[in-house]
């Protein structure tokens, strides 16, 4: 019973964890930092657009959360010494899954935009596809620059 309580306990952390690994890479999301800064405009005419995947996050989180529950679950099966040798075959087997459920979690739909801005330059942006927000080709769009990181939006 205490093995069950500690497996469901290592699983719902994991589970909060990778949840919070997940950013927003939206052209209407700015981080902390990016708040009240002054940003560079200007303004472009969409010539193409394509669907794109961003990849998930691959942090050091979902690999230790999945080595957790991994060990903890392999730790309720056997006894003696053969609970020590499954511990670290789950430990392994979860930091493995739990890295690739990090990155499936996270990965996300994406769109590359490319824009022919006013200056007579071409430039491409990836960035999240909004529900709420439908590029179209010939689209007049402005695009924000702050710090290097630049966002389009209709």
């Amino acid at each position: 019973m205490r093995k069950t309580v500690l497996l469901v306990a290592a699983f719902s952390t994991m589970t909060v964890l990778l949840g919070g690994c997940a950013s927003n890479l939206s052209g209407d999301t700015y981080s902390r930092d990016e708040a009240r800064r002054v940003q560079t405009v200007r303004m472009g005419t969409i010539e193409s657009l394509r669907p794109v995947q961003i990849e998930g996050t691959k942090t050091p989180i979902g690999a230790a959360a999945g080595a957790v529950v991994g060990g903890v679950g392999g730790s309720a099966i056997g006894g003696g010494r053969g609970s020590i040798v499954t511990a670290v075959i789950g430990a392994v087997a979860g930091g493995l899954l739990g890295s690739a459920a990090e990155s499936g979690l996270t990965k996300t739909q994406g769109v590359e935009i490319t824009v022919r801005e006013d200056d007579g330059s071409t430039r491409a942006y990836v960035q999240q596809v909004q529900e709420n927000e439908i590029f179209r080709v010939g689209q007049r769009v402005r695009i924000m620059t702050v710090d290097g990181t630049s966002r389009v939006s209709g």
